[in-house]
């Protein structure tokens, strides 16, 4: 030990403590963004953050990659403590440099608890908005979609990024990037590539306590059935994790579907002529994609049923038929035209003209 001016000997200054990185620097972040899509570096984004480890781990990543992000946090009011997930929400952002929004919404009262609590989230967020769905969330969906019976497009599950002002389906397969062309934009999914265990990891190692939503345990809803019963039976049968199969056969089957949109967005399905002279793939296509134009919101497909009713209509064998949502279709001058019921109708069946066939087009 050196000594003073006065011969007496100092002991060691310590050194100043390292400070921890910050958490948008940790190594688990860095190593994650590569598998993320981002938009560029100081694109504003609005994130949608619940406070589960998904959604904060999505907050850390888009800041991480540089985005100026504004979190809306929607409290659905349906638990008696959900208050405090806001709490936990408003604490990562300030934590990462966000700003927060927190909406309160009334969930309608009705059936399908899941779907009436989304549908009275997205009427909150903007178009565009950031949402942290995994790898593990589009196998599940994938399955849910069998279940239901579901075509091409439902197994092809959720797109990175939806709507035509996202990208166009040529752009998309050009890019290798799925996009839904129904409507326009309405959430983007920047993690869709990562593992729920991933984004746990990234809250433990940014220190954060994810709120744990005791309704994911829940076996009423299909969803959970699918999660905790379905999938790990499908592991054990194939002696392999089944949520990377899944979630490559969700693109795969993506890309096929992007082609087919695109060649029936060539197709006018307005045009009866046009819609019965076309392969039937493309002009069930392309009624599907006339049809959900028009519908409800959140732009639900039809029916198989309706759009092969549609389809008769085109080849004469039907004048008109009635479809969900109120609406009636007609074939008019060679062309079909839709308009709302009279008496509120719409659930289904056609009205046959006397003397019109398949090939009564007028």
């Amino acid at each position: 030990m050196p000594p003073d001016d006065a011969g007496r000997v100092q002991p060691p200054v310590a050194p100043p403590p390292v400070a921890p990185p910050p958490v948008t620097q940790l190594p688990v972040v860095r190593a994650l963004l590569p598998r993320c899509r981002f938009p560029p570096p100081g694109t504003p984004v609005t994130v949608a953050v619940s406070g589960g480890p998904d959604s904060l781990a999505l907050l850390l990543l888009a800041r991480a990659a540089g985005l100026d992000a504004h979190v809306v946090h929607v409290d659905h009011g349906l638990r008696l403590d959900s208050a405090r997930d806001g709490e936990v929400v408003r604490a990562a952002a300030a934590e990462v440099g966000a700003s927060v929004t927190v909406r309160r919404v009334e969930v309608a009262p009705g059936g399908n608890l899941e779907a009436r609590a989304r549908a009275a989230r997205y009427a909150v967020l903007p178009g565009g908005v950031l949402v942290g769905h995994t790898a593990d969330d589009q196998a599940e969906t994938v399955l849910l979609n069998l279940l239901r019976g579901a075509g091409l497009d439902g197994l092809s599950a959720m797109a990175d990024r939806t709507g035509p002002d996202a990208l166009d389906s040529r752009s998309a397969l050009a890019s290798g990037s799925a996009v839904d062309s129904a409507g326009p934009e309405r959430v983007r999914r920047p993690i869709l590539g990562l593992r729920r265990a991933e984004t746990a990891a990234v809250c433990a190692a940014a220190g954060w306590v994810a709120v744990r939503d005791p309704t994911n345990a829940e076996g009423r809803f299909r969803r959970n059935q699918v999660r905790h019963r379905l999938l790990p039976l499908l592991g054990e049968v194939a002696g392999r994790d089944p949520v990377p199969v899944l979630a490559r056969t969700a693109a795969l089957v993506a890309a096929d579907a992007g082609l087919l949109d695109a060649l029936a967005a060539e197709l006018d399905a307005s045009d009866a002529r046009a819609l019965t002279a076309a392969p039937v793939p493309l002009a069930r296509r392309a009624v599907r994609r006339w049809l959900r134009a028009g519908s409800d919101e959140e732009r639900h497909p039809p029916s198989a049923a309706e759009v092969e009713r549609v389809l008769a209509v085109a080849r004469g064998v039907a004048a008109g038929t009635e479809l969900s949502g109120g609406r009636r279709l007609r074939r008019t001058a060679g062309r079909l035209r839709l308009e709302p019921a009279s008496g509120g109708g719409g659930q289904g069946g056609s009205f046959t003209a006397p003397g019109t066939g398949s090939g009564d087009l007028a």
